[in-house]
């Protein structure tokens, strides 16, 4: 185990490397984000300079272009690749998929079922806390969205990702089919409907596993706790929000941002009963929990601002995901060989 190196980690360290992503930060704080080429150039209206010049160069160098302008050179964050990377579906914000790693208690080593994948962003940070030796299953219905999360989550990590396996189909039909019963530690849904996999979920938990689910209005996550509670297997649901709100910290000029990204999401969990146990829940008045129609019509796409993607958009989308995720390859191809 002396020489064991956890997938993704060789491609974080050392000089720069053909294939690799990185950020240029300039005076003006402008952000831009090139992909390290043999004979490339980086062109701006205020100069250029050449790949070459960074390539075997250290990380955190700061060079001039043709200009003199000072460009700071690193290697992108996760906050800032996934924010950043080829899209076809919104991602999970960083300030919530650390939360959803935390609330969720996803460790090294565990069993996590996760549907939708979308654009792979949380898949990248559920990985990273499960490391090479646990198993993340994740269910997507559409094969281009699969398609995108799968050159994302490779250009994070330099290639494929042991511990990861995209099963295409509905979770709620499929995972039966795939996953034992008692079997699973953690599940993870950001999806339009999560009730609708509630049974299926409650399957494949074991006895205190965790259940996570990320929904964007307050209609969903009404839904969501209510089908919980009816199905019995589960604790009471706790539910919250995250908020995240930048400062501005110039000498005496101390104040918050003037703006800040605020409503992302709700995340509610709850924990898988032993069979047979009886939840206890809170002595509470009685209130409604049945849903009209006009209910139900309020959690659609379309109610939910949802744009529909354009299948062009979705293949240029994939095809700029795979192409990045070939050339990290070759970045830590080089890594290994080098060492």
């Amino acid at each position: 185990m002396q020489n064991y190196t956890p997938t993704g980690s060789i491609n974080r360290r050392g000089p720069f490397r053909i294939g690799e992503r990185v950020q240029l930060t300039d005076e003006r704080g402008k952000i831009s984000t090139i992909t390290l080429a043999a004979g490339g150039e980086y062109h701006s209206h205020r100069g250029y300079f050449k790949h070459d010049e960074l390539i075997g160069a250290p990380e955190g160098t700061v060079i001039e272009n043709s200009e003199g302008l000072k460009i700071q050179t690193m290697r992108p964050l996760y906050r800032d690749f996934v924010l950043s990377m080829p899209r076809g579906a919104a991602v999970v914000y960083p300030k919530d998929a650390g939360q959803i790693v935390t609330m969720a208690d996803i460790f090294p080593g565990a069993r996590v079922i996760e549907a939708g994948v979308g654009s792979g962003a949380l898949s990248i940070s559920l990985l990273r806390a499960i490391g090479d030796f646990g198993h993340l299953r994740s269910f997507e219905r559409r094969e281009e969205f699969a398609e995108i999360a799968r050159g994302n989550v490779e250009t994070m990590f330099g290639g494929p990702h042991p511990a990861w396996e995209i099963t295409l189909g509905d979770l709620a039909e499929t995972l039966g089919e795939v996953e034992e019963p008692a079997s699973v530690d953690r599940a993870v849904l950001d999806m339009l409907a999560p009730w609708e996999c509630i049974d299926a979920v409650a399957t494949a938990l074991a006895p205190g596993g965790v259940i996570i689910c990320y929904v964007a209005t307050v209609t969903q996550l009404s839904r969501t706790a209510e089908a919980l509670r009816a199905d019995g297997r589960f604790t009471e649901p706790e539910s919250h929000e995250t908020m995240v709100r930048g400062w501005h910290v110039e000498g005496l000029a101390v104040r918050p941002d003037h703006r800040m990204v605020a409503h992302t999401g709700f995340l509610i969990t709850a924990r898988r009963l032993a069979d047979g146990a009886v939840r206890l829940a809170p002595k509470r008045r009685a209130s409604k929990t049945e849903f009209s129609q006009e209910d139900m019509n309020a959690w659609s796409p379309a109610a939910l601002g949802e744009r529909n993607v354009s299948d062009r958009k979705l293949r240029r989308a994939a095809k700029d995901a795979l192409n990045l995720a070939e050339k990290s390859a070759i970045s830590t191809e080089a890594a290994h060989e080098s060492e």
